[in-house]
Protein backbone atom coordinates (compact mmCIF):
# COMPACT_ATOMS: atom_id res chain seq x y z
CA UNK A 1 0.00 0.00 0.00
CA UNK A 2 1.36 3.38 -1.02
CA UNK A 3 -0.10 6.67 0.14
CA UNK A 4 0.72 10.05 -1.36
CA UNK A 5 -0.48 13.14 0.48
CA UNK A 6 -0.74 16.53 -1.16
CA UNK A 7 -2.46 19.88 -0.91
CA UNK A 8 -0.70 21.56 1.98
CA UNK A 9 0.35 25.18 1.91
CA UNK A 10 0.35 28.55 3.61
CA UNK A 11 -3.05 30.08 4.31
CA UNK A 12 -4.48 32.74 6.58
CA UNK A 13 -6.72 32.10 9.54
CA UNK A 14 -10.28 31.59 8.36
CA UNK A 15 -9.25 30.25 4.96
CA UNK A 16 -9.99 26.81 3.54
CA UNK A 17 -7.69 24.11 2.22
CA UNK A 18 -8.26 20.67 0.77
CA UNK A 19 -5.79 17.88 1.32
CA UNK A 20 -5.70 14.77 -0.84
CA UNK A 21 -4.34 11.29 -0.25
CA UNK A 22 -3.89 9.09 -3.29
CA UNK A 23 -3.81 5.39 -2.48
CA UNK A 24 -2.40 2.58 -4.58
CA UNK A 25 -1.19 -0.96 -4.32
CA UNK A 26 -4.30 -2.65 -2.99
CA UNK A 27 -8.01 -3.05 -3.64
CA UNK A 28 -8.80 -1.30 -0.32
CA UNK A 29 -11.79 -3.42 0.50
CA UNK A 30 -12.26 -3.42 4.29
CA UNK A 31 -9.88 -0.52 4.75
CA UNK A 32 -10.05 2.59 6.89
CA UNK A 33 -8.22 5.70 5.77
CA UNK A 34 -7.41 8.50 8.14
CA UNK A 35 -5.79 11.88 8.56
CA UNK A 36 -3.51 12.69 11.46
CA UNK A 37 -1.51 15.81 12.18
CA UNK A 38 1.61 16.64 14.11
CA UNK A 39 2.51 20.10 15.32
CA UNK A 40 6.03 21.06 16.30
CA UNK A 41 6.91 19.51 19.64
CA UNK A 42 3.67 17.60 19.96
CA UNK A 43 2.58 14.05 19.41
CA UNK A 44 0.81 13.03 16.25
CA UNK A 45 -2.95 13.26 16.75
CA UNK A 46 -6.02 11.89 15.04
CA UNK A 47 -8.07 14.25 12.86
CA UNK A 48 -10.60 12.14 10.94
CA UNK A 49 -11.13 8.78 9.32
CA UNK A 50 -13.42 7.09 6.84
CA UNK A 51 -14.41 3.47 6.34
CA UNK A 52 -14.15 2.80 2.63
CA UNK A 53 -16.83 0.09 2.66
CA UNK A 54 -19.66 2.42 3.59
CA UNK A 55 -18.12 5.93 3.84
CA UNK A 56 -18.89 6.18 7.55
CA UNK A 57 -16.70 8.77 9.24
CA UNK A 58 -15.31 9.83 12.60
CA UNK A 59 -13.82 13.16 13.62
CA UNK A 60 -11.72 14.52 16.42
CA UNK A 61 -13.51 17.17 18.48
CA UNK A 62 -11.17 19.80 17.04
CA UNK A 63 -12.29 18.92 13.51
CA UNK A 64 -16.03 18.56 13.99
CA UNK A 65 -18.05 21.12 12.10
CA UNK A 66 -15.07 22.49 10.16
CA UNK A 67 -13.38 19.53 8.48
CA UNK A 68 -14.91 16.98 6.12
CA UNK A 69 -13.30 13.73 5.06
CA UNK A 70 -14.54 12.19 1.82
CA UNK A 71 -13.65 9.61 -0.77
CA UNK A 72 -13.30 9.78 -4.52
CA UNK A 73 -14.00 6.22 -5.55
CA UNK A 74 -12.88 6.58 -9.14
CA UNK A 75 -9.45 7.90 -8.18
CA UNK A 76 -8.82 5.90 -4.98
CA UNK A 77 -8.30 9.20 -3.25
CA UNK A 78 -9.41 10.49 0.11
CA UNK A 79 -9.80 14.21 0.70
CA UNK A 80 -9.81 16.34 3.82
CA UNK A 81 -11.65 19.59 3.32
CA UNK A 82 -10.60 22.02 6.02
CA UNK A 83 -12.63 25.19 6.52
CA UNK A 84 -12.24 28.07 8.96
CA UNK A 85 -8.64 27.15 9.62
CA UNK A 86 -7.05 28.35 12.84
CA UNK A 87 -3.36 29.03 13.61
CA UNK A 88 -3.34 26.03 15.93
CA UNK A 89 -4.06 23.93 12.88
CA UNK A 90 -0.49 24.50 11.71
CA UNK A 91 1.01 21.03 11.42
CA UNK A 92 2.26 18.34 9.12
CA UNK A 93 -0.79 16.37 8.05
CA UNK A 94 -0.37 12.66 7.38
CA UNK A 95 -2.72 10.22 5.71
CA UNK A 96 -2.78 6.66 6.95
CA UNK A 97 -4.54 3.39 6.23
CA UNK A 98 -5.38 0.19 8.03
CA UNK A 99 -7.53 -2.85 7.45
CA UNK A 100 -10.70 -2.66 9.45
CA UNK A 101 -14.50 -2.70 9.52
CA UNK A 102 -15.20 0.37 11.62
CA UNK A 103 -13.94 3.87 12.30
CA UNK A 104 -13.26 3.26 15.98
CA UNK A 105 -9.48 3.10 15.55
CA UNK A 106 -7.97 6.53 16.22
CA UNK A 107 -4.55 5.68 17.62
CA UNK A 108 -1.43 6.10 15.50
CA UNK A 109 -0.15 2.64 16.43
CA UNK A 110 -3.23 1.06 14.88
CA UNK A 111 -2.41 2.28 11.39
CA UNK A 112 0.07 0.28 9.37
CA UNK A 113 0.45 2.40 6.27
CA UNK A 114 1.48 6.06 6.19
CA UNK A 115 1.99 8.74 3.61
CA UNK A 116 4.87 11.20 3.69
CA UNK A 117 2.97 14.17 5.15
CA UNK A 118 2.06 17.57 3.82
CA UNK A 119 2.71 20.82 5.68
CA UNK A 120 -0.16 23.16 6.48
CA UNK A 121 0.74 26.57 7.87
CA UNK A 122 -2.04 28.85 9.11
CA UNK A 123 -0.99 32.43 9.74
CA UNK A 124 -2.89 34.68 12.12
Amino acid sequence: VQLQASGGGLVQAGDSLRLSCAASGHTFRNYVMAWFRQSSGKEREFVANILLNDNSTRYADSAKGRFTISRDNAKSTVHLQMNSLKPEGTAVYYCAARQGLSTVAVGTSLYRHWGQGTLVTVSS
